[in-house]
């Protein structure tokens, strides 16, 4: 089997775009060196301007060095905000597609509000990590290109700054720890206040009707404390960044302009070299242009960490393997699944023959959904496998586990799309055809033909009730066919006649392959071939409606009292049982193994 393993964000020095990234380093750098050039310019031009010499050249020379820094400014800032854009857009991509390959696991953990504030937020400030890493490159090449030139003009210069440098790097290494602490705290406060607005938003209708508003504006604003703390922490350390550096930086300037004072007095330096040793001491104590690059190289890299938080979290790994031709037969062995340390399923043994209807019952945190989720490898168990016509699912390619397994959920999700887009999603061409075959089968074709533009209805624009979007989803999971089709309460809001004709469809193999199907009613149990009893994360029992239903437990799974002990061999139970045996008698009539 093949695994897929994740580089974090941080890792990526240059971006998705090392060429304008090299580039970008290029120019900023050799901006700072334009700017290096320029006092030692103009001070030449001011000592042949005193003597009264030709400086004509000289005066070009500056003016040249003045342009090609505007131009160069121009063009780091053009660049800049392309490899930010390029930069963000990559991250989002990769994290998009990384949440999406982690599957529900990403979700559990980090919570989708948080998730999408990652995405978001944290993605644009990683965004900047590269034009920020150009950006102090160059500040850190001004100071110490100044420090050069100042040796140049006389050492003693250069000894004088020296003196007091290691107070500025004393100053900075505290500052960028500092300021990476702040930002991470404040960072992760802007998550769950959006993790808090997520559930918020997902849950509006319960909250309106509960009149909680007010409560749950309290609940999600409940962190903005916190949240101004760590802002007014962050502006507090760089606030005392510039001014420790306020204070020791023009010591530092004071004392090479006053040694550069000495020297001109002695006849050792000229007064342009004096003018030009000035304009580098400042740059050299440019203290101030590298915290402001370090802060936004700490904020990149904290929000890169957050993004290396959810990129740590291992994919589902694929095989190579393809599916043998078989008719679809699904088995579980030994499946154990925890949540929350909890063993939802435990050993679980199942076998659906392959062209046969399971249905799974059981009380509400029996392990229905979860075993659904397995069985189909949208959720990894922690023990035991699951094969599919003798294959483990893990071992098939991504490709192949797909198109094999089919999905129809409780709430499905659609996207956006035209109706018929919708239900033609997992088909690479679907035909017209193909897709109103499926429509009629979910019982979806009338309703879709009464909206204002049939098929080609946005789905955001189609009024639907609840029911009316299971259908669509059911429609979806009947043109994916495959050898397998899974149904996880993909019928609860149908209503009752519905319900009975896409279950004789089902049944019928009107929809194709083995079917396994999350049922909560009796006449959905009834129609299958066989009916596997979940208890507690254990399959109790499997065999047909009629059989199970003679146990008193079995019939409250359903509700149903003890009063109905008696009519376990007719009435409406007989009904149930007398429907599932005439459909398997009209399988047995098509040649059509039960």
């Amino acid at each position: 089997m093949t695994t897929r393993t994740s580089t974090p964000a941080t890792h990526g020095l240059l971006g998705p775009a090392p060429a304008r990234c090299l580039v970008l380093c290029l120019v900023s750098t050799a901006a700072t060196g334009a700017g290096l050039l320029l006092p030692a310019a103009l001070g030449r031009t001011l000592d042949l301007l005193l003597a009264q010499a030709p400086a004509i050249r000289w005066v070009l020379y500056c003016a040249a060095l003045v342009l090609l820094i505007a131009l160069l400014d121009a063009a780091e800032t053009v660049l800049g905000g392309t490899v930010d854009a390029r930069t963000t857009a990559w991250l989002r991509r990769r994290l998009t597609g990384h949440v999406l390959a982690v599957g529900p696991r990403a979700t559990a953990r980090f919570g989708s509000g948080d998730l999408v504030a990652r995405l978001v937020g944290n993605a644009a400030q990683a965004g900047t990590a590269p034009t920020a890493r150009a950006a102090l490159l160059a500040a850190l090449a001004g100071p110490v290109g100044a420090v050069v030139a100042l040796g140049l003009v006389s050492p003693w210069l250069a000894a004088v700054f020296l003196a007091g440098a290691p107070v500025l790097a004393l100053l900075l290494r505290a500052f960028a720890r500092d300021t990476r602490e702040c930002v991470t705290r404040y960072q992760e406060v802007q998550g769950r206040i959006a993790q808090a607005l997520s559930e918020a938003v997902g849950g509006h209708r319960t909250i309106r009707a509960a009149g909680t508003e007010d409560r749950e504006t309290a609940r999600i604003l409940r962190p903005l404390p916190e949240l101004s703390e760590a802002g007014h922490r962050m502006w507090q350390v760089q606030g005392r960044a510039s001014g420790q550096s306020v204070a020791v930086a023009p010591l530092l300037q004071l004392g090479v302009v006053a040694v550069a004072g000495v020297l001109l007095a002695r006849h050792r330096v000229t007064v342009g070299e004096v003018l030009a040793a000035s304009r580098y001491a400042v740059l050299a104590t440019g203290i101030g242009v590298l915290v402001g690059q370090l802060a936004g190289l700490a904020r990149a890299r904290a929000a890169a960490g957050r993004l290396d938080e959810v990129l740590a979290e291992s994919p589902v790994g694929h095989g190579e393997r393809r599916l043998p031709p078989g008719p679809g037969r699904l088995e579980l062995r030994g499946v154990t699944a925890l949540r929350g340390g909890r063993a939802v399923l435990d050993g679980v043994d199942l076998v659906v023959p392959g062209g046969t209807t399971l249905a799974v019952v059981g009380r509400s945190g029996a392990g229905k959904s979860l075993l659904a989720a397995v069985a189909g490898r949208l959720a990894e168990p922690d023990a035991g496998e699951i094969l599919l016509d003798g294959v483990p699912l893990r071992e098939l390619t991504r490709d192949e586990l797909r198109r094999s397994i089919g999905y129809a959920f409780e709430r499905p999700a659609l996207l956006g799309g035209t109706v018929e887009e919708e239900i033609g999603l997992a088909l690479d061409s679907p035909s017209p055809a193909r897709v109103r075959e499926a429509a009629r089968t979910a019982q979806a074709d009338d309703f879709v033909r009464r909206l204002p533009d049939g098929y080609d209805t946005l789905v955001a624009d189609a009024p639907r009730s609840g029911g009316e979007s299971q259908r669509l989803g059911l429609a979806r999971a009947f043109a994916h066919g495959g050898r397998l089709l899974i149904l996880d309460d993909a019928l609860s809001s149908l209503d009752t006649v519905t319900e009975a004709r896409i279950a004789e469809a089902l049944v019928n193999g009107g929809a194709g392959g083995t079917r396994l199907l999350v049922a909560h009613r009796t006449a959905t149990a009834a129609r299958a071939d066989a009916v596997a009893w979940l208890d507690g994360g254990r399959v109790r029992a499997v065999g047909p409606h009629e059989e199970l239903w003679r146990a008193a437990e079995y019939r409250a799974v359903f509700g149903s009292g003890p009063e109905e002990a008696d009519r376990s061999d007719g009435g409406a139970v007989m009904s149930h049982g007398s429907a599932r045996r005439r459909a398997r008698g009209r399988r047995d009539e098509g040649g059509r193994a039960p």
